[in-house]
């Protein structure tokens, strides 16, 4: 291949990958960048990934040198003259080269600079989550696109339970809360357990048969079917969860939890579902089209077990990183430690939740979320909220958040965070 057929294959997309290049080179400033890139990343470089600590302009330095990977990662947090910086790397490296971008500037007149204009494929600023690095640098680095279907809208979270009982219905009602009531979202939690779920319980809203009727008989869902199906909790969080019979068994038609799903997030920001892993055709289907998967469990060897099977499961269409981890009841006498679970799991616990059983009972007896609360478990549910996605803003009133305030706009519509 002569160097303008080179020329035209990176204007179409990228260099051709060969055997010998390096899939992922990374220069980063700081430790924690460097742990979320290869939480994010490290599975997925094909031909290895390199992370070695320094700025754009060791970059510099070094690409002057090295052979040019595929991706090129470069930090410019602190940089001086990221633009000009940005500009001096182009000259050393290779055309085609997929370079992205980490930094600290917060603005969108930047972030359509370097992306329209300097030909940068992408930019996130920090502190970054593995949430922002599996969706927008993962895809840039497998070739693989999402999609239109799954950027459009608003983003679906699906809580599983390693096990019953472990609290997944407690974490999935405090996160509703958070991001409805709090944060100011449009948000609408599921309860997908029609017979026995207690998601409704715990907001203090009402059940209603809105829900078997979609999952029943999907021609009839529409954006108003979901209007009067969703019952309200407060302004801007409603709940669809049932209280049916428990000799009538749900007939349920396929592709009826996709079509559901799809004509909720015209309507809502987050769509946050309790999806107990049943052999079920609506729970896989549900748990398959979610945006961001979290796992449940508690600090128990059974819990370990199947949260090792839940684990082991492939990712859905939409899903472009593993599970996000959380344990809960944390320091309850006589379970496990943390490290006595990640080393058996072989992974690390993304989100800690503590052994707070007064506080929680509290909250399930008046149904009122224990998130209202400052304290651990307020902190605890921020923490996954990042995870799966939210970034707030200077008036979301998230005490102890350490997301950016000022978030850029153009990034948020992406995302489908818009504030309504």
């Amino acid at each position: 291949m002569n160097q303008q057929e080179v020329r035209t294959q990176a204007s179409q997309g990228g260099l051709i990958s060969r055997p010998d290049r390096l899939t992922v080179l990374a220069f980063l400033g700081d430790p924690a960048t460097e742990q979320v890139l290869r939480d994010g990343l490290g599975d997925l470089a094909a031909n290895g990934m390199d992370v070695r600590r320094g700025t754009v302009r060791t970059a510099i330095a070094a690409m002057a040198k090295l052979q040019t990977p595929e991706v090129l990662i470069v930090d410019i947090a602190g940089e001086d003259q990221p633009l000009h910086a940005l500009g001096e790397l182009s000259d050393v490296v290779e055309p085609g080269v997929r370079v992205l971008v980490i930094g600290d500037t917060d603005d969108v007149d930047f972030y359509r600079h370097i992306t329209r204009g300097m030909g940068v494929m992408e930019y996130i600023f920090k502190p970054i989550t593995r949430e922002a690095v599996a969706r927008h640098f993962a895809p840039l680095v497998t070739r693989k696109t999402i999609g239109q279907d799954a950027t459009r809208g608003g983003r679906v979270i699906a809580l599983m339970g390693a096990r019953g009982g472990v609290g997944t219905t407690t974490i999935a009602g405090n996160l509703s809360w958070l991001l409805g009531v709090i944060a100011k979202r449009h948000t609408v939690f599921v309860e997908s357990d029609l017979h026995m779920g207690s998601g409704a319980l715990l907001l203090g809203a009402k059940t209603g048969p809105g829900l078997r009727m979609a999952l029943e008989t999907p021609d009839r869902i529409d954006p108003l079917f979901v209007e009067r199906a969703a019952q309200p909790v407060a302004e801007r969080l409603q709940i669809l969860a049932s209280e049916e019979k428990l000799h009538e068994p749900l007939m349920y038609a396929p592709g009826a939890a996709l079509r559901l799903i799809e004509t909720l997030r015209v309507r809502y920001n987050f769509i946050v579902m309790d999806v107990p892993f049943l052999p079920m055709a609506c729970n896989r289907e549900l748990i398959e089209c979610a945006h961001h998967r979290v796992v449940v469990m508690d600090p128990t060897l059974a819990s370990v077990r199947d949260t090792l099977r839940l684990l082991a499961l492939p990712n859905g269409p939409w899903q472009p990183q593993s599970p996000t981890l959380v344990l809960n009841r944390q320091g309850r006498p006589g379970g496990l430690t943390r490290k006595q679970i990640e080393e058996a799991l072989k992974v690390k616990i993304d989100v800690v939740l503590p052994d707070i059983p007064k506080q929680l009972n509290e909250s399930a007896s008046f149904g009122e979320p224990a998130v209202v609360a400052r304290g651990p478990l307020r902190q605890a549910i921020i923490d996954l909220s990042r995870e799966i996605g939210f970034v707030g803003n200077r008036d979301d009133g998230l005490v102890g958040s350490t997301a950016q305030p000022g978030s850029v706009s153009g990034l948020f519509k992406l995302l489908g965070l818009q504030k309504g």
